[in-house]
């Protein structure tokens, strides 16, 4: 799967007026696992000592990384989701943080980079092609 397909996925369930976060899970694990075919990320891993985040990621059964999901037009700078975020940053050495759309990559706690690939213009989701060889990079 490439970027604009998985955004074209992500916009028709979007669109559709009755998703929640748990809707777009299948299309973000078939987008990283596609792009970066050497891992694997699992959806729902068992509990860790800081929590509970959404994915981890694999490669030859070793952990290299966390994914922290909200809902698609979910603010990430949201006082809301601060302790459950700063906890996952200070436990956890790679951390993205993302609402499917939006993507922070933490390093040791530290934000290296952020990328948004799309943007959520008139009610649908409106791809940006300018940052998805960035994402892919990543």
């Amino acid at each position: 799967m490439d970027i604009q397909n998985y955004v074209d996925k992500l916009n028709a369930r979007y669109k559709s007026g009755i998703t929640t976060e748990h809707s777009f899970r299948g299309d973000f694990q078939n987008l990283i696992e596609s792009l970066f075919p050497e891992v694997m990320i699992t959806n729902e891993p068992q509990r860790i000592a800081c929590g509970a985040p959404d994915y981890i990621i694999t490669k030859k059964n070793i952990p290299i990384g966390y994914i922290e999901a909200k809902d698609l037009n979910a603010d990430l700078s949201s006082k809301t989701y601060l302790e459950q975020f700063n906890r996952y940053k200070q436990s956890l050495e790679n951390l993205i943080i993302t609402n499917y759309i939006d993507f922070q990559f933490f390093k040791n706690g530290e934000l290296v980079i952020e990328i948004s690939i799309a943007s959520i213009v008139g009610g649908r989701l409106v791809g940006d092609k300018d940052k998805y060889e960035q994402f892919e990079g990543c």
